[in-house]
């Protein structure tokens, strides 16, 4: 079994971690981290501390009606995409712990799109 980083557990809910292929459990926002656990193995697990955590990028779509997914971006080891039943309150749990600052919304469609075609005019 699994020992958790936490003392205190904030929030628990259903999610999904999109690290290869999708895979379904928990995450648990706590003390000290950021924690995934997988319903169907046990050993398939991420434990994020949040001194680890640089970013949390969130995907926010109909003016913040809808979170899809959201991203948490290490300091060292990558990006974790993760989605839950609740991202919102996943969310405002996190921001207990990560400044309000390291909390952005990922770039629209448009801002992707349009900020490649300004990489490659200045390019060329």
């Amino acid at each position: 079994m699994v020992q958790s980083l936490n003392t205190k557990v904030d929030l628990t809910c259903d999610a999904t971690s999109f690290l290869g292929i999708a895979d379904y459990g928990k995450v648990m926002v706590g003390d000290h981290a950021f924690e995934f656990y997988d319903n169907r193995n046990p050993n398939n697990f991420m434990q994020i501390p949040w001194e680890e955590v640089d970013y949390v990028i969130a995907s926010v779509m109909f003016k913040g009606k809808w979170i899809p997914r959201y991203a948490i971006r290490t300091k060292k080891n990558g990006t974790y995409t993760f989605s839950s039943k609740k991202p919102k309150e996943v969310l405002r749990a996190i921001n207990k712990y990560v400044p309000a600052d390291r909390l952005v919304h990922s770039l629209t469609f448009y801002q992707a799109l349009k900020q490649g075609i300004a990489r490659r005019r200045n390019k060329g």
